[in-house]
């Protein structure tokens, strides 16, 4: 399976977020997780410039980076990360890369960015092509939380997206006790594979609360011949 095809567990729907950054000065830092696709408004500007959907820092005149901090949405093994630079031309990093960490509860900026947090290099520096879907391969076999995304030297990204297999913590979740969905995706149910997904996509029926309308569901194309649609549901235990 295509990683893209996974979960992105840094979704903002998912409870992803973008805790901090060192510079957003002209855009900030929580467009990075939109689950809305990028746009470009033609004439848009802000006081400290053009307006851009992404996260976008200042130039920067001293060697170094830029970087965020994300916490991921639902926690898991993570495949692959796609790096959207749309409407990001003359303006985007040259190159990013990924650490990544676990850490229990629910750790503030201070304790992410202290000694006590041991990052793991996902991603090690890698070129970036403006205006486009940079797709990276991911291989580790570890259940991370947090993620520390850096550009080099600066500039803006678009989108982030982190596609992996949700791990959840089953020893907190037996001690609360009661019925656990095995299908949600919170508690590592997968869609992998459908017949059709022509107005829907099949992640949907595995979101978590209620559909806000019926773009938010699984939607297939109308069937006039003979035959069903239909989903393969992979139970998270």
């Amino acid at each position: 399976m295509d990683f893209t095809e996974l979960v992105d567990l840094a979704s903002e729907r998912l409870g992803g977020a973008v805790l901090y950054a060192n510079d957003d000065f002209f855009a900030p830092k929580e467009n990075l997780l939109k689950q809305s696709a990028p746009v470009f408004l033609e004439g848009e500007y802000t006081e400290r410039g053009k307006w851009m959907d992404g996260w976008e820092s200042r130039r920067k005149r001293t060697p170094g980076f830029d970087w965020c901090i994300i916490r991921l949405g639902l926690s898991g093994v993570i495949r692959g990360a796609v790096v959207d630079t749309s409407h990001f031309k003359g303006n985007f990093p040259a190159q990013c890369s990924l650490e990544a960490c676990a850490r229990g509860g629910q750790p503030d900026v201070d304790e992410l960015i202290s000694d006590s947090t041991e990052w793991s290099e996902i991603l090690p520096v890698s070129t970036l092509q403006g205006d486009s879907l940079n797709p990276f391969s991911i291989n580790t076999e570890t259940r991370f939380t947090h993620l520390r995304f850096k550009i080099y030297p600066d500039g803006g990204v678009a989108r982030l997206r982190i596609y992996g297999e949700v791990v959840p913590d089953w020893q907190r979740l037996e001690r609360r006790g009661g019925e656990i969905d095995l299908a949600a995706v919170e508690h590592g149910g997968l869609v992998l594979a459908c017949s059709d997904m022509f107005f829907g996509h099949r992640h949907n029926l595995i979101m978590p609360g209620r559909g806000i309308n019926m773009s938010d569901g699984w939607e297939t194309k109308r069937r006039r011949g003979p035959g069903h649609d239909w989903v393969i549901l992979r139970l998270g235990r």
